[in-house]
């Protein structure tokens, strides 16, 4: 069964407003979901599997006020009408999409912060492609036919995977060798650059700031992601000197490192945001909360999108106390706790059936 808009606002409409409860899987930007709601006056829940993460306690502030203890992220569709009784509200991240699969994510029977007809637009890479091009944005080439490729390409898989089994190709031959031929994948032409990660805020009931057709955008903060074993592999000789030991370099992301960007290039960054919000609302009846922008800035000082991750991001993470951008908005406002915000002021307002499907 598939989810309907309608349907999650009939069931907020059945909520005790005045006791909802924010939960995710304990995984990705999970502390600092837990944090933000807390502070924002929210009771916490946290799903897991077989035994809650002994790490949580080294981290009061992060912890969830309880967990749902699970022997498989399946098992969550045997909880919906617990969930209910506690108003819960479901806050999506990178892990909780990829560990419950699109399948379970999109007949959820719970109110999950967002637009869940994002998914469909940001994981089929081609889907994303139509959006992001038709909002105007400077996009890589993609190649369609191996045979063509002439010069560095990027090869991606479809959906989140945090960089695995992304690698990089020179000649068709690069190709084949490394390609996994069971899985649906684009090839894009390599931009050289610096990678920012943009985290921005849009949300649709909010009418100060830096207004849209409907709503306003937020810029909360930038990272740069850090990848094993490619950011450091290099140290050990040339591309051909590692070809020859049998060392391929591999783009899965295991940190992140904070960035901010010339201020001059503010009004493009926002230019950019903007004009993928708006898309979105032509496409789909628009993204909501938090999503990022992945770039590269060129010496030209050319901005090209590579992808989006319509969702909060692992980068935020790094700003649990705020961030050189979120701090010119409110001090100590992390990603986590703008999207509680987000939910108590469309509590205020009456208007938690716009912001939630």
């Amino acid at each position: 069964m598939v989810i309907t808009k309608e349907h999650i606002s009939d069931v907020v409409k059945s909520y005790d407003l005045e006791n909802i409860t924010i939960a995710t899987i304990c995984s990705h930007s999970s502390l600092q979901i837990f944090d933000g709601a807390r502070k924002e006056g929210f009771k916490t829940l946290g799903i897991c599997l077989r035994e809650p993460p002994k790490y949580y306690d080294a981290f009061p502030l992060g912890k969830p006020d309880e967990f749902l203890v699970l022997n498989k992220y399946s098992e969550l569709l045997d909880h919906i009408e617990e969930l209910k009784a506690k108003n819960t509200i479901i806050i999506p991240h990178g892990s909780f999409v990829a560990y419950m699969g699109p399948e379970i994510f999109v007949e959820m029977d719970l109110p999950t912060f967002g637009n869940r007809l994002v998914l469909e637009w940001e994981s089929i890479r081609k889907k994303e492609r139509q959006w992001l091009v038709g909002a105007g944005i400077h996009m890589p080439d993609v190649i369609e036919d191996p045979h063509n490729i002439d010069g560095p390409v990027m090869i991606k898989y479809d959906g989140a995977h945090g960089g695995k089994g992304f690698f990089i190709a020179k000649t068709y031959e690069d190709f084949m060798e490394h390609i996994d031929t069971t899985k649906t994948y684009t090839i894009q032409r390599f931009i050289v650059g610096t990678r920012y990660y943009l985290h921005y805020f849009y949300s649709p009931i909010k009418d100060t700031g830096y207004t849209l057709s409907k709503g306003s955008l937020e810029m909360l903060s930038m990272d740069r992601r850090v990848e094993s074993n490619a950011d450091e592999i290099f140290r050990l000789g040339s591309p051909k000197e590692l070809l020859e030991a049998g060392i391929i370099p591999t783009y899965v992301v295991t940190g992140n490192a904070p960035l901010v960007a010339r201020e001059s290039l503010l009004p493009l960054i926002f230019e950019l945001g903007a004009r993928v919000v708006e898309e979105s609302i032509k496409l789909f009846g628009g993204m909501i909360g938090s999503f990022c922008l992945e770039t590269v800035f060129t010496d030209d000082l050319e901005i090209k999108v590579f992808e989006i991750s319509a969702r909060i991001v692992a980068g935020t993470n790094l700003y649990v106390s705020g961030s050189p951008y979120s701090d010119l908005v409110e001090e100590n406002l992390s990603t986590g706790r703008r999207i509680a915000r987000e939910i108590k002021n469309a509590v205020k307002l009456n208007k938690l059936d716009e912001i939630t499907s």
